[in-house]
């Protein structure tokens, strides 16, 4: 017989999962609480007992897409055993924007997180996420000498800027192959440059 807490923990995750095929699917918007509810089988009350809104479900649901993002990303930039920053960066720009025409990073991440999570909260969660891993790739440069240590902090933040806006140019293009190449290619430059 499953424990209080492990009931608790199956619900959450049935609400999550549930939520999570909605919204990339169909948007935030286009999908009713009263969907969520019915795909997950959950009462309305278990619901609002984990999320007092649909928002707050919509931020569990993209903090969770976000985590698996980063991890993805920094599984294959190292997956080769590179140990060069710069590559590692390129390597791992590369596959962000291989993540951001998936359709689950696409709508969640990139296109309804914006609206629904409000940028201010959009930046600091994306922060919480991919700052570190850029800083810390930033952080090894700096180490081997192949950028000056007071670099280190606003690189940081400019090339997660440039991230996140090639990110938003891929996920929003009408052909993102070519979009990605385009992006590609000029992040390239900009990493060689440093």
């Amino acid at each position: 017989m499953p424990t209080q807490a492990e009931r608790t923990e199956s619900t959450r995750g049935r609400l999550i999962t549930t939520a999570r095929r909605l919204f990339a699917e169909q948007g935030f918007a286009a999908t009713s609480t009263e969907e969520i509810l019915r795909e997950a089988a959950v009462s309305r009350g278990a619901l609002y007992h984990h999320f007092p809104s649909k928002t707050d479900l919509f931020q569990a649901t993209f903090e969770q897409v976000e985590d698996e993002l980063t991890a993805q990303v920094l599984q294959v930039a190292v997956a080769g055993g590179e140990t060069d920053p710069m590559r590692i960066l390129q390597l791992g720009f590369d596959a962000f924007l291989d993540q951001c025409r998936n359709p689950e990073v696409q709508r969640i991440v990139m296109l309804d997180g914006p609206t629904v999570l409000g940028w201010d909260l959009w930046h600091e969660l994306d922060e919480r996420y991919a700052f570190g891993t850029i800083k810390t790739v930033l952080t090894v440069a700096a180490d081997t000498g192949r950028i000056e240590p007071a670099t280190v902090e606003p690189l940081t933040h400019l090339l997660l800027g440039a991230i996140m806006q090639a990110g938003m140019v891929v996920a929003r293009s009408d052909d993102p192959l070519t979009a990605k190449k385009a992006m590609t290619e000029t992040f390239s430059g900009i990493v060689s440059a440093l």
